[in-house]
């Protein structure tokens, strides 16, 4: 696609300007991730089209159901809306549409495939960025976004088993933990994207047990 450098280029401005100073973990830093992953897994991946995955990463958040009243089609209405207004036609749009459609986690008991190769490396580059450290940060940042406690031991994790159940869960942070996060690793897609899941995965069971120690006074003796 001759137009694909300065569409991306124009892609990544228009969604650095609306989202550099978000607070809730999905923010353009976050973004900017999944782009420079994505690019990185397209390149382990032959026969993927790199313009469609970029612009699926860069876009993905575009219009997150959970800030839009848990609207799903909020994202690819958006996006189709900005890949208009620069002349994109619809072979081009209508896969990215596909990916921002099909990317969510939506419950343990949800099964999410992704049905191009393109999403496939979009989803696990959104997904990587979701646990280690940096999954870590962004769990809490978005808790305290929505008001969410940190930790309750009274309330036990949910095993999902419907989108709508999962999009109406308010439990506390470390309950995101074993209800999503610590399950993305099973769920990835590609050889590449599992490999560098093995050490953050490593990570985030080490921080909750540490968690969980202190939250209980164990470690001060």
């Amino acid at each position: 696609m001759s137009f694909a450098p300065t569409l991306l280029t124009a892609t990544a401005a228009f969604v650095r300007e609306k989202f550099l100073h978000e607070g809730s973990g999905h923010d353009w830093a976050h973004i900017e991730r999944v782009w420079r992953t994505t690019q990185a897994l397209s390149r382990q991946t032959p026969g993927a089209d790199a313009t469609i995955a970029e612009l699926g990463a860069l876009l993905h958040d575009i219009a997150d159901w959970k800030f839009h009243g848990g609207d799903e089609e909020a994202g690819p209405r958006a996006a189709r809306t900005w890949l208009r207004s620069q002349g994109v036609g619809e072979e081009v749009i209508a896969p990215v549409e596909t990916i921002i459609r099909e990317i969510s986690f939506k419950g343990l008991g949800v099964p999410t495939p992704m049905s191009t190769l393109e999403g496939a490396l979009v989803q696990d580059a959104d997904r990587l960025d979701a646990i280690g450290a940096i999954g870590v940060a962004r769990a809490f940042a978005y808790g305290g976004h929505k008001g969410r406690l940190l930790h309750d031991p009274a309330v036990p994790p949910v095993q999902h088993d419907s989108f709508e159940s999962y999009k109406k869960n308010d439990a506390p942070t470390i309950n995101h933990f074993y209800e999503k996060l610590l399950h993305l690793r099973e769920r990835l897609n590609t050889p590449a994207a599992k490999r560098v899941a093995e050490g953050r995965q490593r990570f985030m069971e080490e921080f909750l047990t540490q968690f969980l120690r202190e939250w209980e006074g164990e470690d001060v003796g």
